[in-house]
């Protein structure tokens, strides 16, 4: 078995509403780009990743003259030659390197008959739990519902989240509006369902002396983790050193390197897997094998998947015997899916791990025709971009949060 091509096809798919975080938006709908890898056998192993369009297509196609030829079950030599430590531009590398690690393992499965968790040492669960992913919304355009700006919002919100769903874990994206109006949120949504656990994470958006006052106010909570209150290792070694909350990461800790740093000099505590962003699954094991070794907690992180990518999710969820803690997914905000059969379910806040060969889920050809057809009509969007927040990058007063009494929808064009 032998790689013989690679193709790559950018795709957008629906979001229920614009969903808005400290540094811009995601503009109803999500930009992905699906990977196929076929063998010289007829085999075709899938991939899936963040963003896309014309660059990220001509970067896979670059890829097969390097690949053609290649053994799939050769993943070490793979990562050599797409994203060698030595050679520059590592990280930009990271995520065509995970795409592709996807699309081998999915063969090597269907190759041998087995789902990608006994590929990886056996499941340990037959399910993964999931947390709510609450994001501050822009009501749809279309519909006129959706919107998530008040604490009532975000409670009425969740409520229909956790009874559809059956989440007992809410996460909270925040970053958007002064920390004292989410501090507020927070406690609300907190006391609103006082028996589950909950998360902060304002991407990283708020001064170390900011996080340190939030965290010391949500101290008395079921908090899981305070997820990149501010920048940098430093930044949270800070308020690491005056909160009460263990500290989380998927921002500053998403290399070897950083993990290195990180347990010499800890500055998080919950390191935060994502099978993108560390560069496939296999890392994201070997990762949880080192933060097992010094005490180090895990989660697995959402980078805005699909039905691929949350197989990954789930395949890595199944194998990992340190995890202890609910996975991130946008998925429940996504209105469809490019997977035969649509949307992989919820079921008591958790979705079971594909017991199929390889990840266990196949495209649906139709929804990836119709998905690409509607990214050609639309292109991309600028994710950094929130008309909410004019200047919302400079420190400049009541720029760099929104206005919570701004109840206006911007155009999403």
């Amino acid at each position: 078995m032998k790689i013989a091509d690679i193709r790559a096809t950018t795709i957008t798919v629906p979001l229920e509403a614009a969903l808005r975080h400290s540094n811009g938006a995601h503009w109803g709908r999500f930009v992905r780009t699906i990977v196929e890898v076929e063998t010289d056998d007829g085999l075709i192993g899938l991939g899936e990743m963040g963003g896309g369009g014309e660059s990220a297509e001509l970067a896979f196609r670059g890829l097969l003259p390097y690949l053609k030829g290649h053994d799939p079950f050769e993943l070490e030599a793979l990562r050599l030659k797409i994203a060698n430590p030595t050679a520059s531009l590592y990280n930009n590398r990271t995520q065509i390197l995970a795409a592709i690690e996807f699309a081998c393992l999915d063969l090597i499965g269907k190759k041998l008959n087995q789902p990608v968790y006994n590929l990886l040492g056996g499941k340990l669960r037959d399910e993964v739990d999931f947390a709510t992913y609450l994001f501050y919304r822009y009501a749809n355009p279309v519909t006129g519902q959706g919107e998530v700006r008040t604490a009532e919002q975000l409670i009425e919100h969740t409520r229909e989240l956790k009874d559809a769903y059956g989440f007992t874990t809410h996460k909270l994206k925040g970053g958007v509006f002064h920390p004292d109006v989410e501090l507020e949120a927070f406690r609300a949504l907190a006391e609103a369902f006082p028996g589950d656990n909950v998360r902060y994470d304002p991407n990283g958006a708020l001064s170390v002396e900011q996080a340190i006052r939030f965290g010391q106010a949500i101290e008395d909570l079921r908090n899981d983790y305070f997820e990149d209150p501010a920048w940098g290792l430093n930044g949270m070694r800070r308020v690491r050193s005056m909160v009460r909350i263990p500290t989380a990461t998927n921002t500053v800790v998403v290399n070897f390197e950083q993990l290195a740093a990180n347990v010499l000099d800890p500055a998080v505590d919950v390191i935060l897997l994502d099978t993108t962003f560390w560069g496939g699954i296999r890392p994201c094991i070997k990762a949880a094998g080192v933060c097992e070794t010094f005490q180090l907690g895990i989660a697995v992180h959402s980078s805005g998947e699909l039905g691929i990518q949350l197989a990954t999710m789930l395949h890595l969820g199944a194998v990992l015997p340190n995890l202890s803690l609910a996975a991130d997914a946008h998925y429940h905000h996504l209105e469809d899916d490019i997977i035969v059969g649509g949307k992989l379910p919820y079921r008591n806040g958790a979705i079971a791990v594909p017991e199929g060969p390889g990840l266990g889920v196949e495209l649906d050809r139709d929804k990836l025709a119709q998905y690409a057809e509607l990214y050609r009509e639309l292109g991309g969007y600028a994710y950094d971009r929130d008309p909410g927040r004019p200047g919302w990058y400079t420190l400049v007063p009541n720029t760099r949060w929104a206005d919570p009494e701004d109840d206006s929808t911007p155009s999403l064009s």
